[in-house]
Parts: structure tokens; C-alpha cells; sequence
């Protein structure tokens, strides 16, 4: 049986990292935490786990992942966010992978829990993710907000049955504090890309987004919350190309002084 080390990265948990490491209690021969410097009980709630805890100055999703891999003692590792959780279906498929360990890693289906209500559909699930890997292959990588584990080429996966619980939002006025902050972000990423927005996009790209995610990936199955989030969701790519038609505007001014 291989040894299992449940990594997880954290900045003002406590609201959530009581039933992320309750779930992974069973499945992990010890818990990495690195925190960025809470200033609520998250210290206080991990220390009842007997995990392993660390801080650490937040420099980006990627940098915190990467060096919370390497505090790990074992070379398999279960990556969590604090707002996560095992299902108890997930929890037994990772017990037997610890059992008989075949693959360079895995993955399993994300179920987004929003305001409450377990979304199914709206473009949210099933929301692949790849969290059980051997850290001998894998690396988390990719720019600001879009983190991604990138295996080494030939790494051979499997999938996991059952889902890892996500506890996202719990109003829609946290959920529209993200939108504001992270399209910015994406922004940015998009104009270092050398991507381009225009009026035309500003006006239709919304409009896109939402009848994809609320007719053709069945949002409207969601009820109001799937209504919501669809809403949201265009809003989001509203204010994305709006930020990045701003960037724009803002290098041809330098230009022409």
C-alpha cells in the first residue's frame, strides 16, 4: 500500500476547513497545510488535525501549489482546496487506489455547490479535475488563475468513481466580488497573450456565453440558480473583453506620446 500525503493551501478557511480535512482524515498517512498568512481561526482549526502546518507568502496559486508539494514526505499526493471535499464514494475509490496503485494519476468529477444548491449542468459539471498523482510527474503550472497540473508526457491516467465535493459560493454577492476581481485578471492574461477585444465582442460574446451554458449545456435544468450563474457567467465575459478593450485603449495612448 502506498502512502498517501493530502496537500492543501489556505488563506481565511475557516469556514470550510473543518469538513475538507474531516473528509480526508481516512485517506491520508499525513496533512500538508500551507496557509498564507490567515488572520482568522484557520491555524487554530488545523491544529486540531495534527496536520502539518506551514506559512507561506502567497505569490500565486501556482508557486503556493508547488511548493506545498514539495513539504510533502510521500510522493503521492491528494491535492485539495480548502473549500473541497471528499464524497463518501470518492473517499472508498481513493482507498483502493492506496491499495493497488496503477496509474500516474487520476481524476474525478467536480459537483459545485452553489448558494446551496448542487449544480449539475450550466457548463459547471462534470468539472474534471486531476488531483491524485504521483508528484514524480507532475507539475502545477499554467498562468495567474488558471492553474493546471501538467503530467509528464506518457503519464498514464485513470478516473475515479465518485465526486469531489466543492463548496463555492454561499451568496451571490460573494460570487459577483469574484467576477469583479478575477475578469481583471483575465484581462491581463489575455492582452500578454496578444488577444484583442472589440465592441463587436464586448456586445456578443455575452450573449454567447449564456445561451451555451443555459440551453445547450442545460443550465435552465439548474432552476433559478442555474439561471444565475448562466447570468453571471455572461457578465463575467462581459467585463473580461470590457477590461481588455480598456487595456488596448490604454497602450495606443502611450503610443502616440
Amino acid at each position: 500500500m502506498i502512502k498517501l500525503s493530502v496537500v492543501i493551501i489556505t488563506f481565511n478557511e475557516e469556514k470550510n476547513i473543518r469538513r475538507c480535512l474531516e473528509s480526508v482524515r481516512d485517506v491520508a498517512d499525513e496533512i500538508i497545510v500551507v496557509d498564507s498568512h490567515s488572520n482568522d481561526k484557520t491555524r487554530d482549526i488545523c491544529l486540531e488535525y495534527n496536520v502539518c502546518f506551514h506559512q507561506n507568502k502567497f505569490k500565486g496559486y501556482i508557486e503556493q501549489k508547488n511548493f506545498a508539494n514539495k513539504l510533502a514526505s510521500h510522493d503521492h499526493i491528494l491535492s485539495m482546496d480548502a473549500d473541497e471535499a471528499l464524497s463518501e464514494r470518492l473517499r472508498k475509490s481513493i482507498l483502493l487506489v492506496k491499495e493497488n496503485w496503477q496509474y500516474d494519476a487520476y481524476f474525478m468529477n467536480r459537483l459545485t455547490n452553489y448558494c446551496g444548491k448542487w449544480i449539475r449542468h450550466s457548463g459547471w459539471y462534470p468539472d474534471r479535475k486531476i488531483r491524485l498523482f504521483d508528484r514524480r510527474k507532475a507539475k502545477w503550472d499554467g498562468k495567474k488563475i488558471h492553474e493546471k497540473l501538467f503530467l509528464e508526457k506518457g503519464s498514464k491516467t485513470a478516473f475515479l468513481e465518485g465526486e469531489l465535493l466543492h463548496y463555492s459560493f454561499y451568496s451571490i454577492e460573494q460570487h459577483s466580488n469574484q467576477i469583479n476581481k478575477f475578469s481583471g485578471i483575465k484581462a491581463e492574461v489575455m492582452f500578454e497573450d496578444g488577444k484583442r477585444s472589440s465592441v463587436c465582442k464586448i456586445v456578443c460574446r455575452p450573449f454567447f456565453t449564456f445561451i451555451q451554458n443555459y440551453l445547450f449545456k442545460l443550465g435552465f435544468l439548474d432552476g433559478l440558480h442555474g439561471y444565475l450563474i448562466c447570468r453571471n457567467s455572461a457578465h463575467s465575459t462581459f467585463l473580461k473583453y470590457s477590461k481588455l478593450y480598456k487595456l488596448q485603449k490604454a497602450e495606443k495612448q502611450k503610443s502616440t506620446l
